[in-house]
């Protein structure tokens, strides 16, 4: 009876703790206290808790222990590794690992740009009706290609754009054959048997499918890297307006383009520019990949020179703090202006994610041309510090005043630019 007493004494005590311990104020601070940081040379000093006058804080590299109850500014002048330590007399509590690399820059972008894809095959945006002799089928439909698939071969010939479908159509329809089709549905593919159907309304043979081969639209160059020639635009995947899907991309380039008029976003309406493409001008550069993380490939040669075509550091998300920044577009032609926002969060995220900015549109000048952020503007750089810290992605639908913006450091590493290649070089 004693120890059972015990026992639910014991549990209760235990239960209450587990209760109190997330609002006791030193425990927050304890778990507030990353394992580890990452930041360059030339940033400034990284800001790190105190738990209290009990506990001191050193560093590996350091003859200093601190003691304190409000922050310990640690720096590094050079790259390297070091390890922080939370010690409670002699027994360490929390080690901090703490990554310095040498200070890596790149050009921060705002030029328009032109966006011009070429599918992966050709891409299914819809079912149609046939009308034949006995009655409406959709051929494609029976045959179980869905919307968002890509065409990518017909009878073993491959498939690049939609000219190339109507003749093998016409002629299967003739012989009453029916289409060996190969198409791909996400990272699956799958073959199936197409018969083509003849309309009577329209008085030719038909397969039931809408498709398209290509897609264009307007964004912002976020970033290039003159070291590999990489750029960077728009911040987030472009997907088919009919299917919602990503477009799986097989050719792609980028173009100038010129502001030509901006419609406004209102709550619950988002804004849009509009744009002329310079199709008379050389492609800026291709397109390689289309992720969530933007648009990627090389230039062809650097951007313009201008006012923010010389190379900036950049911040990792843990440098990112609340307050004022900048974003650089354009609207109006191609001149690439500055414009004040409020980033009102920053998540430090540890691992490649989106929307890991929340900002704020308070340039008035900005407010009276777009009403806030609009279509056309994701991949606007986000300039804080004199650091390109992110990029305009997307805009909250019933505040156009407001958006969400990813961090750089995830861009970069969705480029395929390292920028801890010195260090590990260093390293190996």
């Amino acid at each position: 009876m004693k120890n059972d007493y015990i026992r639910k004494s014991i549990g209760l005590i235990l239960l209450v703790i587990l209760f109190v311990l997330p609002w006791y104020s030193p425990f927050q601070i304890y778990l507030s206290i990353p394992n580890q940081i990452k930041t360059f040379s030339q940033s400034e000093p990284v800001s790190l808790p105190i738990l209290g006058d009990d506990v001191s804080v050193s560093a590996m590299n350091s003859d200093s222990v601190h003691y304190a109850t409000d922050l310990m500014k640690y720096s590094l002048e050079e790259s390297g590794s070091d390890e922080v330590t939370y010690t409670v007399g002699q027994f360490p509590v929390k080690k901090v690992n703490v990554d310095v690399y040498d200070d890596f820059r790149i050009i921060p972008g705002g030029q328009s740009i032109g966006i011009n894809l070429q599918t992966e095959g050709v891409l299914v945006v819809g079912h149609h009706l046939v009308t034949t002799d006995d009655g409406t089928s959709s051929p494609g439909e029976e045959a179980n290609i869905q919307v968002g698939d890509s065409i990518i071969s017909i009878n073993d010939k491959s498939i690049s754009n939609m000219e190339e479908v109507a003749p093998i159509v016409k002629e299967a329809g003739e012989n009453n054959k029916a289409l060996d089709v190969e198409i791909k549905r996400g990272q699956q593919t799958i073959e199936t048997d197409l018969k083509p159907q003849y309309d009577i309304k329209e008085e030719d043979y038909r397969i039931g499918l809408y498709i398209r081969d290509s897609a264009a639209g307007i964004g912002t160059m976020t970033f290039y890297d003159p070291e590999t020639e990489k750029y960077g635009a728009l911040g987030h995947i472009i997907s088919d307006m009919d299917t919602r899907k990503p477009v799986e991309i097989n050719d792609g380039s980028i173009v100038r383009s010129e502001i030509t008029d901006i419609k406004k976003g209102e709550n619950g309406v988002p804004g849009e520019k509009k744009a002329d493409f310079k199709f008379n001008d050389v492609q800026l550069g291709n397109i390689t990949k289309n992720s969530p993380f933007g648009i990627f490939g090389t230039l062809k040669e650097p951007p313009k020179e201008g006012k923010w075509s010389k190379p900036m550091p950049i911040a990792l998300p843990n440098e990112v703090e609340e307050g004022p920044a900048q974003i650089l577009t354009v609207i109006n032609g191609e001149k690439v202006e500055a414009f004040d926002v409020e980033i009102v969060n920053s998540v430090e995220q540890s691992a490649p994610a989106t929307k890991g900015l929340i900002l704020e549109i308070t340039d008035q000048r900005l407010l009276d041309a777009t009403g806030g952020i609009v279509q056309g503007m994701s991949g606007s750089p986000i300039i804080q510090n004199d650091k390109v810290v992110g990029a305009v992605t997307h805009v909250f639908v019933n505040d156009p005043t407001s958006g969400y913006g990813v961090h750089i450091e995830w861009m970069l590493n969705e480029a395929g630019i390292d920028i801890y290649q010195q260090e590990e070089k260093k390293a190996s």
